[in-house]
């Protein structure tokens, strides 16, 4: 029987990693730096390309689309992944490598699908989308993912997979909440908790004064910028417990994963924070995929191509409603300029959900 083999992708600040997977194995897996990408934003596809024939591909999603494969894409959905305003485009800082990378996976001969992200699930509630567009990226649902797959591996099913999936990147923090193992709630990287160089969830009047922001903005100003050790802890760790324990009144969870590249940055923060959440439930951290070493966010990838392309981990798809997904990162703004913001997107007007 032909064996399924599938890559999953994790387009994050710090590296970008690939993690391959046969028949639901760990296979190989790579890490590409800022620096090699900048030079050239095709080595990933290079890689994979060299590792083929592959049965499907999650490639970096950015803000993410409703399982939308490359070869259909138009430059609707590369300016949805990346969300960046007319006036910037070409420039913006924090995404501009990215775009860079995301055409290269599209242009490539692999069978690539972009992911959705959290406000694209049918799980989310709907009054919990409204003037939202980050409630977790793609890279933060694919996390949440194997929280859930690891979790419900312990407990035979899905049924009592009730956690919280947060992840402390080199910029920004996200939480992420699945309950009965489905995805429900989330407070993404530029809505949520303060991160240790983005600056989270923005004071309105703050933003007011410091306008006209640019996207670069949203990658300056987070914890790292406060003036010592003893701040910039304190400051990221009590925005983490506002966010988490405003999460669990709404949605009780009693299994909090802890995950994300800046712990291995700042290693003594994982006992920190741990700490801050004894009264919250377990705390542990993520468990990564047997013989995993890249980042969780590409294990999460993976193990949801997988399952897309029919293979071990396809009843997780199934659960998480994955192909139903629908809609854009815009749809749920109410602001009299929304329709303004979507046209900019080539979004026409028109009845919202």
């Amino acid at each position: 029987m032909k064996p399924i083999r599938v890559a999953g992708c994790d387009p994050g600040t710090s590296s970008l990693d690939v993690l391959l997977l046969e028949n639901g194995a760990v296979a190989d897996q790579a890490r590409f730096s800022p620096e090699q990408l900048r030079i050239d934003p095709s080595l990933p596809v290079s890689w994979l390309v060299d590792r083929g024939p592959l049965d499907l591909v999650a490639g970096p999603s950015g803000y993410g689309l409703p399982l939308v494969r490359a070869a259909d894409c138009t430059e609707r959905e590369f300016a949805l992944m990346s969300l960046v305003r007319p006036d910037e485009r070409g420039r913006a800082g924090g995404v501009a490598g990215f775009s860079a990378v995301v055409r290269a996976f599209a242009a490539a001969p692999l069978p690539v699908v972009f992911l959705p992200g959290v406000i694209h699930l049918p799980t989310v509630p709907a009054h919990r989308k409204i003037n939202r567009i980050d409630l977790g990226t793609p890279d933060k649902l694919c996390v949440a993912a194997l929280a859930v797959e690891r979790l419900a591996a312990e407990r035979g099913g899905y049924a009592d997979c009730h956690c919280c999936a947060i992840e402390l990147g080199t910029v920004f923090t996200a939480c992420v909440v699945s309950h009965g193992g489905r995805i429900v709630d989330g407070l993404g990287g530029t809505s949520g908790p303060v991160g240790w160089g983005g600056p989270g969830a923005w004071d309105g009047e703050a933003a007011y004064l410091l306008s006209p922001l640019a996207k670069g903005d949203l990658f300056a100003g987070g914890a790292a910028a406060a003036a010592g050790e003893v701040q910039h802890h304190r400051g990221l760790r009590e925005s983490l417990v506002k966010a988490v324990m405003g999460l669990q009144a709404l949605t009780p969870f009693e299994t909090i994963f802890l995950s994300g590249q800046l712990f291995e940055t700042v290693p003594d923060l994982f006992n920190q924070v741990r700490e801050d959440f004894d009264n919250c439930g377990g705390v542990r951290r993520l468990s990564s995929l047997p013989g995993a070493r890249v980042k969780h966010a590409a294990q999460g990838a993976a193990i949801l191509a997988d399952g897309l392309a029919g293979g071990k981990h396809a009843p997780l798809v199934g659960h998480l409603r994955l192909r139903e997904a629908a809609g854009t990162v815009l749809d749920w703004l109410r602001h009299p300029r929304a329709d303004a913001v979507r046209a900019a997107f080539g979004i026409p007007p028109g009845p919202r959900p």
